[in-house]
């Protein structure tokens, strides 16, 4: 019985063992497949990715383009950009370090929490930016303690840097960093200190501006750390983009803008001084880092001026200056501006993100009556000997129309209705061509539409006609609409740069130029001529020159020394607001008013009156009167172009021109109306 039962065990356990080799001998086959399938069949592939693995590629940004003006002065340029950087594997205290590090340098304690924050978030030898665009003093501080500073390393990079600030902002714009919904899957946008033009001609040829990627690879291990770098393609840099624009000019154009009538003085000065503790605290606020302050004849502080000034070239359209005031400095945008900043900016009464120059819409006033002047005589329904009695208004059904002047100005003839820029004239002229003709001669000379100008963010203005009212407001066109919109007023709308375009084609004898800040290669193309009868556009600039240069001119005091250049302009004041008849009646409309209430103050001009060479626009926003304010600013601003770029000999279109005469007080060009 016992052999039996052993022999039955035996052949169970030989089974079993038969069993467990089988199944042995079947995983050490599979394993043997599998290393054999991983080995042989799939060894080019996975060999191709190890050597993905073993090397990555790296993108090196591009050097951006930089912004030239028209004598290769920069005016957006690159820089290097001295950052800190912290590896946390470095230091045993990441707190301890950039505590040393700021006994050191200024480090802003929200760059501290950031930085904390961050090299929790990342691996342990992933660089963090602490700070960066450090002065190289600051750097080197950082150099000579090094050793008591484990973790900390200096990087040098390139960041964009704008010389002159405000003065050029609104025509450079500035880069920033890109937001998510710029991301169009370019690998260069997701760099950490890739830039991208935001606005200006920085976003204009931004695409131009950023050139082309390098690319090297470096080598790193399973972990992702660097361990070398490998030579590798360098970039293209990007195009340089020089424009027409003469930054000594923009830089003058734009300081005297914002003087207005005031002086500029060292804040030291004793006058400067007074002033300042006389003026409110908000202004002492103001100007409490300032190192000049802008003190008025009274003595008083003031603010300064918000508008724009332009200057073209009237023969081939260049933008020789374009200042909007006031600026502001885009240089932090390149490094982040912070929320307080981008606030303030936006809260600033008197808009300085706004391009005034292209963006900003003013009646024109008084200005726009040389185009009226010139639709009457193409018409043929008025003459220049065309002669109007003005006894300070005009009745049109129950409603008065006012002249600026409250007791007129007598009998004028055109040439006389320009210089002394009589509203009853306008509005007897108005009533015989209609606003038809008005409409469509201020059109043909660049008004109510895109001017073309090679920037970003213009705006087209206004010039009503009846089928506009009808589409937009429901009711038809009135005679009295006709009449207001004679004197640049009612519903027309201008930028600045339509009225410095308006000039150059009514004193270049009638080619129609368009405006550009990009200089253009080569020789200028032809230019459409415009088909206005040369005799017509004579009278306008004749009477144009009578404003300056005339004894009764709104502008004669602008006339200049003897030896000045002599130039020719219109002068313009706009309302913001309507004159009522109680105002009227009470004088309240001429006492004190807020910022806000008060006229716009308008200039167009040109020179030099024999062959005029360039244009002028300037508008003072809320500035008063024309003739005080606007109109000195644009005769300092146009003899300085002519000072720089000296005039040319007369040439075949002289300009006709008045005669000159004696100084005297100037009248303000201001149109007072009630309805």
């Amino acid at each position: 019985m016992l052999k039996t039962s052993d022999q039955d065990v035996q052949r169970v356990f030989t089974r079993r063992a038969l069993v467990l080799a089988g199944g042995k001998l079947a995983l050490i086959g599979a394993l043997g497949a599998r290393l054999y399938y991983l080995q042989v069949v799939e060894a080019d592939r996975y060999e191709l990715l190890s050597r993905d693995n073993q090397f990555n590629l790296e993108l090196l940004p591009p050097i951006r383009g930089r912004i030239l003006d028209r004598n290769d002065v920069a005016l957006a340029d690159n820089q290097d950009n001295f950052r800190v950087e912290i590896v946390r594997e470095q230091t045993d205290d990441v707190a301890a370090t950039l505590s040393a590090l700021r006994s050191i340098i200024e480090v802003p304690d929200w760059d501290v929490r950031r930085v904390l924050k961050d090299v929790k978030r990342k691996r342990a030898f992933v660089p963090v930016t602490v700070v960066e665009n450090l002065t190289r003093e600051e750097i080197a501080r950082v150099a000579v303690n090094a050793p008591y500073l484990p973790g900390i390393r200096i990087e040098v990079g390139r960041s964009r840097r704008y010389p002159f600030a405000d003065t050029a902002v609104h025509i450079t714009g500035y880069v920033a960093a890109v937001s998510e919904s710029e991301l169009t899957g370019d690998p260069v946008l997701e760099l950490p200190d890739f830039r991208i033009g935001k606005s200006g001609i920085e976003k204009l040829h931004d695409l131009e501006m950023r050139g082309t990627a390098g690319r090297r690879q470096v080598e790193v291990n399973a972990l992702g750390r660097i361990i070398r770098k490998l030579p590798g393609e360098d970039g293209e840099p990007g195009r340089d983009i020089r424009l027409s624009l003469d930054i000594n000019l923009q830089r003058y154009a734009t300081e005297r803008l914002a003087r207005g009538q005031a002086e500029r003085l060292p804040t030291e000065d004793p006058r400067a001084q007074l002033a300042l503790t006389q003026a409110d605290s908000a202004l002492r606020d103001a100007y409490a880092d300032r190192a000049t302050v802008l003190v008025d004849a009274d003595g008083k502080v003031v603010e300064a001026e918000s508008g724009s000034a332009v200057v073209m070239d009237v023969h081939t359209g260049e933008l020789r200056a374009l200042a909007s005031a006031p600026g502001y400095d885009p240089n932090p945008f390149n490094r982040g501006l912070s929320a307080k900043d981008w606030e303030e900016l936006l809260a600033n009464p008197r808009a300085p993100l706004n391009n005034k120059a292209v963006a900003g819409q003013y009646p024109p006033g008084s200005t726009f009556k040389m185009l009226v002047m010139l639709a009457a005589l193409e018409s043929g329904l008025a003459g220049q000997d065309t002669k109007f009695f003005c006894p300070g208004h005009l009745e049109l059904g129950d409603t008065r129309f006012h002249c600026w002047k409250k007791y007129g100005h007598g009998w004028l003839d055109m040439k006389q209705s320009v210089a002394q820029s009589c509203d009853v004239y306008y509005y007897e002229l108005a009533k015989r061509i209609g606003i038809d003709r008005i409409s469509s001669i201020a059109k043909r000379f660049g008004l109510g539409d895109e001017t073309g100008v090679d920037l970003p963010g213009e705006r087209r203005g206004l010039i009503p006609t009846r089928e506009w009212k009808l589409a937009t407001q429901g009711v038809p066109w009135q005679m009295g609409e006709t009449l207001v919109s004679a004197i640049g007023q009612g519903f027309t709308l201008t930028t600045p740069l339509q009225l410095a375009l308006m000039t150059a084609r009514l004193v270049n004898g009638g080619k129609a130029v368009t405006p550009h800040i990009e200089k253009q290669s080569g020789p200028p193309g032809a230019v459409e001529d415009m088909a206005i009868d040369t005799r017509h556009l004579d009278a306008v600039r004749a009477a144009m020159s009578e404003v300056v240069n005339g004894e009764r001119g709104t502008a004669r005091k602008i006339q200049g020394e003897k030896d000045d250049v002599k130039i020719a302009g219109k002068t313009g004041t706009a309302q913001v607001r309507r004159i009522t008849m109680a105002d009227r009646l009470s004088g309240a409309y001429k006492n004190e008013k807020p910022w806000r209430y008060r006229d716009h103050a308008l200039f167009v001009g040109f020179g030099p009156v024999e062959a005029p060479r360039y244009a002028v626009s300037v508008v003072v926003e809320h500035g008063g009167g024309g003739s005080s304010m606007a109109a000195p600013i644009a005769a300092d601003i146009l003899r300085e172009a002519l000072r720089i770029d000296p005039p040319r000999q007369p040439g075949p279109t002289a300009a006709a021109h008045g005669s000159s005469g004696d100084s005297a007080e100037a009248v303000r060009d201001r149109p007072e109306r009630d309805g």
